[in-house]
């Protein structure tokens, strides 16, 4: 059914272990863990654009949250009305909820059909897509430090004899890889959530939800890991450490554009720009040449005499405005 999917992603597996496999030994689980890394890191790549319309669509979410509510406050009985209201509201703004979740549908299929052709590596498989039974053989026969990638923990002792391996070796290679990718997974939401507005944060859904993706999601990699082949685990592990790189230059790249659109001053060779070009500069020179020209100083003394004595005015008098006293005056012969 997801054909058109599995063979491309089996044809860029079987790409990066041809790279590997000439630098290394091809039938080495080097090659072939290396191989299953950059397959996550490639289709990774090319998700990387429907992420970060995913992010925007997240950011643009949080900031209609108080609009959204105040809908509901208002037209919490009337659904139609709200219907309509809402609908005016995405199209002045431009903005559709939809759309930021069509990425997350673009990439379960991808991680789907990763899975679906990793788990396709079985003993005596014919085929699996693009891999001819060789090449399915040599994946089975893969091992790292005594571990098959192509084996899982929890099988018995007797599979795991038949493979050659034993359970000592899956467990101190398959441990270490639960442990890490759980621990890429808490780090991975943990930035996520703190991303979210502190009004996002207080409603009691978003709250169960944090708890579940701090706490729950991890515990995953720990639980079902002795029961997932060590190279699905090597998968996890990958996807988690670069969703987790991807999430900082992302969030990144958001917060300095959205510094960009709030005005504020870039630092240009030690010089503030305003958004009207002009600079700080540029406003004190023509004062600090003022001061220097000749007779400055005289002209500021007046002026500095005329702000002192703006600042005796009696009350009741008008600021600033010098009374004439001379009328005020004795003159011989003349009472007051």
């Amino acid at each position: 059914m997801l054909d058109f999917i599995y063979y491309p992603v089996s044809a860029i597996l079987w790409f990066w272990h041809e790279v590997f496999g000439f630098v290394l030994d091809p039938a080495s689980g080097f090659a072939w863990a290396l191989s299953v890394v950059f397959l996550v890191f490639t289709l990774r790549a090319l998700l990387f654009k429907p992420f970060v319309h995913q992010v925007r669509s997240m950011k643009k979410m949080q900031e209609f949250a108080p609009h959204i509510k105040a809908l509901q406050e208002k037209y919490g009985d009337d659904r139609q009305k709200m219907a309509q209201e809402m609908q005016k509201l995405q199209a002045e703004h431009g903005f559709n909820p939809v759309s930021g979740c069509l990425p997350m549908l673009v990439q379960v299929p991808v991680f789907i059909g990763l899975f679906h052709v990793l788990n396709g590596f079985r003993p005596g498989a014919p085929s699996n897509y693009v891999f001819s039974a060789e090449d399915v053989a040599s994946f089975v026969e893969a091992d790292l430090f005594g571990a098959k990638l192509s084996n899982t923990i929890s099988q018995a002792p007797e599979v795991l004899a038949h493979f050659q391996t034993d359970r000592t070796s899956m467990l101190l290679v398959g441990v270490p890889l639960m442990i890490a990718a759980a621990i890429a997974t808490h780090f991975t939401a943990r930035h996520g959530v703190e991303r979210q507005t502190a009004e996002a944060a207080q409603n009691p859904q978003t709250a169960v939800m944090n708890r579940m993706t701090l706490w729950l999601f991890p515990m995953f990699a720990i639980v079902g890991g002795p029961f997932l082949p060590l190279a699905i685990l090597i998968y996890w592990l990958a996807n988690n450490f670069w969703t987790l790189g991807q999430q900082r230059v992302v969030y990144r790249r958001i917060d300095r554009e959205e510094a960009e659109k709030a005005g504020a001053p870039a630092v240009v060779d030690s010089t503030a720009v305003t958004a009207s070009g002009s600079t700080g500069a540029a406003k004190a020179e023509p004062a600090a040449r003022s001061a220097t020209e000749p007779g400055a100083e005289a002209k500021a003394e007046p002026a500095a005499k005329v702000e002192e004595s703006a600042s005796h005015d009696e009350p009741g008098e008008i600021p600033g405005v010098i009374e004439d006293r001379s009328r005020d005056t004795d003159k011989p012969g003349e009472t007051r």
